[in-house]
C-alpha cells in the first residue's frame, strides 16, 4: 500500500491520488470499529487499498501526540479529536478516509458521524481464541494493547446500534480480504 503523500504524517496512508477534487466534494467515511486485537487495521488497510483513501489510525495518531502514551481519559480524547479533525480535513477535500479504532462507545461513533461526510460502518469481530494467539505473535504494531485490553474492552464496548456491516476476521487473512472486497 501506498506509504502516503508527502504532507502527511505516518497516521495518515493513501489518499486519492488519482481523483479530482471539485469544489464543495465530498469524500466518504468509512469507521472501522471493534475490540482490540481482532484485525480493525488488516480490515481497515484493505478498504483503503480498495477506496484509494486516507487510513487513520488511533495507535498511529496517540503515539504521533505522545511519546509515551499513559491512556489516560484526557490523551484519548485529545487522540479521537485529533483523528476526527484529519478526517474532517479529508472528507471535505473530497478524499474518501478511513478510521480505524475502537469506536467501543456510542458517543466516538456519533461523533464520526458527526464529521460531515457518507458514513459507512464496519465491525470487525474475531474469536476470542483466535485474538488471544494473534496478540501474542505480534511484532512492529503500532498497537500497546494485550489480552487483557482486549477482555477490558469485551466488556466496556457499547452495543452497535448504528447501521454496520461485519467483517468476521476468525479464519484465514485470505478470508478476511474477500470478506471486505464483498462490500467494497
Amino acid at each position: 500500500m501506498d506509504e502516503g503523500r508527502g504532507a502527511e504524517s505516518a497516521g495518515e496512508r493513501g489518499g486519492a491520488t488519482g481523483r479530482s477534487v471539485t469544489e464543495g466534494a465530498t469524500g466518504r467515511l468509512v469507521v472501522v470499529c471493534g475490540l482490540p486485537g481482532v484485525g480493525k487495521t488488516l480490515v481497515s488497510e484493505r478498504i483503503a487499498d480498495r477506496l484509494d483513501a486516507t487510513l487513520l489510525r488511533t495507535d498511529v495518531v496517540r503515539k504521533e501526540l505522545y511519546a509515551d502514551p499513559a491512556y489516560t481519559p484526557e490523551e484519548r480524547e485529545a487522540v479521537y479529536e485529533e483523528l476526527f479533525s484529519r478526517a474532517r480535513r479529508r472528507v471535505e477535500d473530497g478524499t474518501d478516509a478511513v478510521l480505524d479504532a475502537t469506536f467501543r462507545t456510542r458517543a466516538d461513533r456519533e461523533r464520526a458521524a458527526a464529521v460531515g461526510a457518507p458514513l459507512e460502518v464496519v465491525r470487525v469481530v474475531c474469536d476470542a481464541a483466535v485474538v488471544r494467539e494473534r496478540i501474542a505473535a505480534r511484532e512492529d504494531d503500532e498497537s500497546d494493547a494485550d489480552f487483557d485490553v482486549y477482555l477490558q474492552f469485551r466488556d466496556r464496548f457499547e452495543p452497535l446500534e448504528r447501521r454496520h456491516r461485519t467483517v468476521d476476521n476468525s479464519g484465514s487473512v485470505d478470508s478476511t480480504r474477500r470478506q471486505v472486497d464483498e462490500l467494497f
